[in-house]
């Protein structure tokens, strides 16, 4: 069965600032690459073996793939696959929102619906849709049975909120650092089952 392992960057200086990052961005801080690292941990103790890794092309979630990927090599695989960036991937915009405090956001964060259209921003339908169309073309045109996509907390809500109807595990967790989604894919339906959620705990 293909599988998808999607991974939430580390934890980053605007995320310790509750500013907005979006398409913006921050460095990883300490704990954000100690987060990488049991994440990469976590997969690599787990014996996957990923054949194409794929991260969005903003610099926190190309870091924190690139970190997780040292782990794998640690865990003594071979030829790990380098990290190709995917724009597909990228958080969603918050026009001028973006590196603000996240308290004038005049919404929810992570979902805020339409409301960020007026400004310039990216919906949340838009979003989804995106996303979930990255993910399946990932799926079907990478030629690989076992993918990670590193991507962030908003996309990565919209993507599990879109298939949690399908989903064989809690929905009802929190999107933490460094959390890794388990989908199982179908080629024939384009459908995602969600498997597991799991929080890095440091």
């Amino acid at each position: 069965m293909p599988t998808l392992y999607i991974l939430r960057h580390g934890q980053t200086e605007f995320n310790l600032q509750h500013r907005v990052q979006g398409q913006c961005d921050s460095p990883l801080t300490e704990l954000g690459v100690a987060q990488a690292h049991a994440a990469g941990r976590w997969l690599g103790a787990r014996g996957v073996r990923f054949e194409r890794i794929f991260s969005s092309p903003l610099g926190r979630a190309l870091a924190t793939a690139e970190v997780a990927r040292e782990e794998l090599a640690a865990a003594g695989w071979e030829d790990v696959p380098p990290v190709e960036p995917v724009s597909g991937l990228i958080e969603r915009s918050y026009g001028p929102f973006e590196e603000g405090p996240a308290a004038d956001v005049p919404s929810e964060l992570w979902d805020p619906g339409e409301t960020l259209v007026p400004y310039g921003g990216e919906g949340s339908a838009a979003l989804r849709e995106r996303i979930v169309a990255t993910m399946t073309e990932l799926m079907m045109t990478s030629g690989a049975e076992t993918v990670l996509a590193v991507s962030h907390g908003s996309a990565t809500l919209q993507f599990k909120l879109a298939w949690e109807h399908l989903a064989r595990c809690p929905q009802d967790v929190h999107l933490g650092n460094c959390c890794i989604l388990v989908y199982e894919f179908s080629r024939e339906t384009r459908e995602f089952v969600n498997t597991a959620i799991v929080n890095q705990k440091l």
